[in-house]
C-alpha cells in the first residue's frame, strides 16, 4: 500500500465514469464479486488494450484484491453492504461496504494461532492506494489496482 486515503481523495467520482465501465451490486460472497470485475474487465479493459497486453498478472492482483476485500467484509463484519468497482484513468477502484465500524487489522501469528488473516496485508501490498472511511453505518474500503 503506498497511500492511506480517505475514499474522497482519490478522484473523480462515479458519476464521472461512463456507465459500462462501472458495476455496482451487493455480492454474497468472494466468487460472485470475481465474476463481475472479471466481465469488466473482460469487455473494457482488455478491449481498450487489447487483450494481448492486458497482462495476467495484473488481472490476477486485481482480483484478488475484489476477493480478499470481499471474504473480509463477509466474515468479519457481517456482510457486504456495497460493492462496486469501476474503469478510471488510474486503474480499477473498488470499494466494498460493511456493517461495521472496526477497522482491518493485520494478524500476527502467535501462539494458538491457526493460519489466516493475510488478507488485509494482500489488499495493502497489491493496490496502490486504500482508504477506509468509518461513519454511522459502517465502513466503506476503496482500493486502487493500477492496471498497467
Amino acid at each position: 500500500m503506498h497511500d492511506d486515503l480517505s475514499a474522497a481523495e482519490f478522484g473523480e467520482g462515479p458519476e464521472g465514469v461512463p456507465p459500462e465501465f462501472a458495476i455496482s451490486l451487493f455480492p454474497e460472497n468472494a466468487a460472485a464479486a470475481r465474476d463481475a470485475v472479471t466481465e469488466l474487465l473482460t469487455t473494457q479493459f482488455c478491449a481498450l488494450v487489447g487483450a494481448e497486453m492486458a497482462a495476467d498478472v495484473v488481472v490476477a492482483d486485481a482480483l484478488l484484491v475484489t476477493s480478499e476485500l470481499v471474504t473480509n467484509a463477509v466474515v468479519h463484519a457481517g456482510g457486504v453492504t456495497g460493492f462496486a468497482a469501476e474503469l478510471t484513468g488510474d486503474g480499477l477502484r473498488i470499494t466494498v461496504s460493511d456493517a461495521s465500524s472496526d477497522l482491518p487489522v493485520v494478524e500476527a501469528g502467535g501462539p494458538g494461532w491457526v493460519g489466516g488473516g493475510y488478507g488485509w496485508t494482500l489488499v495493502c501490498r497489491l493496490a496502490e492506494r486504500v482508504a477506509v472511511d468509518v461513519g454511522p453505518r459502517g465502513k466503506s474500503i476503496t482500493a486502487l489496482v493500477t492496471m498497467a
